[in-house]
């Protein structure tokens, strides 16, 4: 189907504006295109906690936001955002972790990891991984009781998620209750169906994850592995379930179903909805875009969903 008339209109009103395409920024141009998004979304709703801690790295360190909703939290999300690995901070999702906290009554951490090109791959994975750790060691901390873990993200965020899943299991732990990828990449596939579809050269084009991958990941040839492409691993079975959310006119979205069904070939629970009409992005453009809110619905009804059938961790 066409794009809604609320994302329609959104990108008349960006074409208008002259913006340039992602792929002919800098990094830093994209980044004050991001920022300037983010003043769009409005504050988030007020919770009864939101403190910034700072996580140690092999070589430096990096921020992140704990966000504690009111009344006793369900559990943990761990929150990796997107941007292609290069744009994105705590500032730009900070509505959106609100919002998620409140919707589902999780406490929410959101873990800004180091961008490329200052910190090529695979920094973010390195970062990701510790913010995992740093987050496992003090879930009661945050939640006032031991709660279960959740990692979630979007788009890079999502291939971050999907590859923290993976590293939990071959590392025995943390647990992970449930993985909740928001159209994810998880392949260095350029060249599949959704990627040469001219309907879905939107926001995100093909020449704009040819620039996040070239600035991200420079070297092709480590780009094939699963810490980047977490699609290649060799066996999927044993992750936790996973909820997984795709956009009909999105260059991404065929290897996000794609590892939907891989994941459900190696018996993961899944759960998947293409969000008919929307593009990449979508998700995070809360009091923007109405898919955005219909999105975080979906997910906090899954979330719900899927703490309910789990008995809570000793």
């Amino acid at each position: 189907m066409a794009l809604d008339d609320a994302t329609a209109a959104f990108l008349t009103q960006m074409a208008d504006s002259g913006t340039k395409p992602l792929h002919e920024m800098t990094p830093d141009e994209a980044r004050g295109l991001m920022a300037g998004l983010g003043e769009m979304y409005g504050p988030g709703p007020e919770l009864a906690r939101a403190e910034d801690a700072e996580v140690a790295a092999a070589d430096g360190s990096f921020p992140v936001r704990i966000l504690v909703p009111n009344g006793p939290p369900r559990a943990v999300i761990v929150y990796y955002h997107g941007g292609g690995w290069v744009i994105g901070d705590l500032a730009g999702f900070d509505t959106l972790g609100r919002t998620l906290a409140q919707r589902t009554g999780c406490a929410v951490v959101l873990v800004d990891y180091r961008l490329a090109p200052e910190f090529r791959y695979p920094t973010a994975v390195e970062d990701s991984w510790a913010a995992l750790g740093w987050v496992s060691q003090r879930v009661a901390e945050i939640a006032g009781a031991e709660v279960p873990l959740v990692v979630a993200g979007d788009s890079a965020g999502g291939n971050l998620s999907a590859i923290m899943v993976q590293r939990a299991k071959a590392a025995g732990g943390p647990a992970i209750s449930l993985q909740v990828l928001v159209y994810p990449v998880t392949d260095a596939d350029l060249d599949n169906s959704s990627y040469r579809d001219p309907a879905n050269q939107l926001m995100l084009t093909r020449e704009s994850m040819v620039w996040f991958w070239d600035l991200y990941a420079p070297d092709v040839a480590s780009r094939k592995g699963p810490d980047a492409s977490p699609i290649q691993a060799a066996d999927l079975s044993g992750l936790p379930p996973a909820v997984v959310l795709t956009a009909e006119h999105d260059v991404l979205r065929d290897e996000g179903e794609a590892y939907a069904a891989r994941l459900r070939e190696a018996g993961v629970a899944v759960t998947h909805r293409r969000f008919d009409g929307q593009m990449h992005g979508f998700f995070t453009m809360v009091n923007v875009l109405p898919g955005s809110a219909a999105a975080i619905e979906y997910v906090a009804d899954e979330i719900e969903r899927n703490l309910s059938a789990q008995p809570s961790p000793a």
